[in-house]
């Protein structure tokens, strides 16, 4: 008996480990099939958290571990937004690094070539996302330390024209969504501080929604605007405007705590009218179709006023109508983290850190590829996410965790 025993364990064991080997190389790459160009897994780049120094040309210089600054870089009296405990999406024990991620990335079929015509003034932090206006000037979101301007403006021949000083918009902990409206207003997103702030084109400052460091939930009825995790606005036909909020990674830190504003903290969406009065919002938090637990992207379908969200870290876009009705789920391979329709009207996405601009038909499917991959090098991104289409269908985007501009033009 013991024998038999020891070889069915040997052999559940053998049948294991073969399957996990199959398993492993079963999903190392997909040839071009049914429109869907190639694909294949490559490792992870070093994620240098904006501590990196570009050059006139794009070239990037990682800033050794010694010369790097401390912390977060806060201003003096800042409470940090506190750590994600307490929740799965916070990470299981045991799991892996995101640096030890494995990344998909696509063949490139579209025929972009890569340059950087906008030089950001030197210093460390990434730019999490860009904007345009009516007259191609760019806005830049930058994570600068404290102290050092956050927001830049260039105008339509690149040159830097205007740098919003902090004592106009303060200090935002994580700089994070950026989006020019049909005004040529421009709106910005703290996630950590929990506000949504709303500016003129000459950068003053119009409208503050939220309140500056109270993480909370918004309940109208009780007079009670308060955000959570506000990462990205997009408006709508109608001029409607959205505000996705909930970072998934981070979403549950205040849940638990005393206070009484905060009893959700949970991804929402929020549709607001241009003054920031309240329309309507709806959770993800809900059992069956149309759960979402992130809305790091966020776009308004130009066609029909749909409103996509990407749940970023369940690798699916969620679409919504106007109203808050759930449409559908479409799956992906890569972290959902910006969306965004070019001028075409045609649905795109940018996969985070694997690196690249993928467009997408509307069932989700992946139709073509811009970007090589995690990296520094020419055409690549530490994080791909927020990024612009211009009047020419050409890519504009920043880097996350890079102090750089990338514009990707057709050939």
């Amino acid at each position: 008996m013991k024998n038999l025993y020891l070889a069915g364990l040997a052999l559940s064991l053998m049948t294991t480990a073969a399957l996990a080997q199959a398993d492993r190389l079963a999903i190392q790459s997909e040839p071009t099939r049914n429109g869907t160009p190639a694909w294949k897994l490559t490792q992870s780049f070093p994620d240098s958290g904006g501590n990196t120094i570009v050059e006139a040309d794009g070239t990037v210089n990682v800033l050794p571990r010694e010369q790097r600054a401390g912390g977060r870089r806060l201003p003096d009296g800042y409470i940090a937004t506190p750590g994600c405990k307490g929740s799965p999406i916070c990470g299981r024990e045991g799991g892996y690094a995101r640096n030890q991620l494995s990344r998909v990335v696509y063949d490139q079929n579209l025929g972009y070539a890569f340059s950087y015509p906008y030089f950001l003034p030197k210093g460390i932090g990434g730019v999490p996302a860009v904007g345009l206006d009516s007259k191609g000037s760019l806005w830049v979101f930058k994570r600068s330390p404290a102290g050092v301007s956050q927001l830049l403006k260039f105008d339509a021949s690149r040159k830097l024209v205007l740098e919003v000083p902090e004592s106009v918009i303060g200090f935002h902990e994580k700089a994070h969504g950026l989006a020019v409206d049909a005004q040529d207003n421009v709106w910005i997103t703290d996630a950590g501080q929990a506000t949504v702030k709303k500016l003129s084109s000459e950068g003053k400052l119009l409208l503050t929604i939220g309140e500056r460091g109270k993480r909370g939930d918004w309940i109208e009825e009780k007079n009670q605007r308060l955000l959570w995790q506000p990462v990205m606005v997009a408006f709508g036909p109608k001029g409607e405007v959205y505000i996705g909020m909930g970072h998934a990674n981070e979403s549950p830190n205040d849940v638990d705590s005393p206070d009484p504003a905060n009893k959700y903290g949970v991804a929402r969406v929020m549709q607001l009218i241009s003054d920031g009065k309240f329309v309507r919002q709806w959770f993800g938090n809900e059992v069956g179709q149309g759960k979402f637990n992130d809305v790091h992207g966020l776009a308004v379908d130009p066609t029909n006023g749909d409103v996509w969200i990407g749940d970023r870290e369940q690798y699916r876009i969620v679409v919504y109508t106007a109203e808050g009705r759930f449409k559908k789920t479409l799956l992906t391979k890569n972290l959902v983290c910006a969306l965004q329709f070019d001028k075409s009207g045609n649905p795109w996405m940018a996969s985070g850190q694997d690196g690249q601009f993928l467009k997408l038909n509307r069932d989700g499917k992946v139709l073509g590829a811009v970007g090589n991959g995690m990296g520094i090098g020419h055409g690549q991104f530490i994080e791909a996410s927020y990024w612009v289409f211009d009047k020419n269908n050409n890519l504009v985007a920043g880097d996350t965790s890079v102090g750089r501009v990338t514009v990707m033009s057709k050939k």
